[in-house]
């Protein structure tokens, strides 16, 4: 249940710095529909600016990442933090992307093995080895 209004498409229009971003949006996306995300942070139009800037710079373009492995990276993170709509949202970008039930799998097999591994060795308190220090490493 949300903790905040999603704000209709009227409401948007009225907040001009709202209605700016969802046209972007829509731009950007090549598609009429908004979906609850950013209704929710229509609330704080200088916060809905922001963290639209963000995302559209990180997950919309291309870089060394393609953007298949973004999608994939944004929800082993997402279960890592327990966001059910980050998940699914996420799940449904990479699928659009061609992700595959088998690519699914084998990342939730990783994202399990990490979630558990890490417990363990945190847990223990192992201290890092040497070889793996990163901060004594030089590129």
């Amino acid at each position: 249940m949300t903790t905040i209004r999603l704000l209709s498409d009227a409401e948007i229009d009225a907040i001009p710095l709202a209605r700016e971003v969802f046209a972007d949006i829509r731009a950007f996306r090549k598609s009429d529909v908004v979906n609850n995300f950013w209704r929710a942070l229509a609330n704080d139009p200088p916060q809905l600016q922001r963290i639209w800037l963000q995302v559209k710079t990180i997950m919309g373009t291309e870089g060394e990442l393609s953007s298949l492995t973004r999608e994939l990276i944004y929800i082993a993170v997402s279960i890592a933090n327990g966001c059910t709509y980050c998940i699914h949202s996420h799940t449904a970008a990479a699928r659009a992307k061609g992700m595959t039930d088998g690519q699914h799998a084998e990342m939730l097999a990783v994202v399990g093995l990490a979630a558990q591994t890490n417990a363990i060795v945190t847990g223990m308190q192992v201290p890092v080895d040497d070889m793996f220090d990163v901060s004594r490493q030089r590129p």
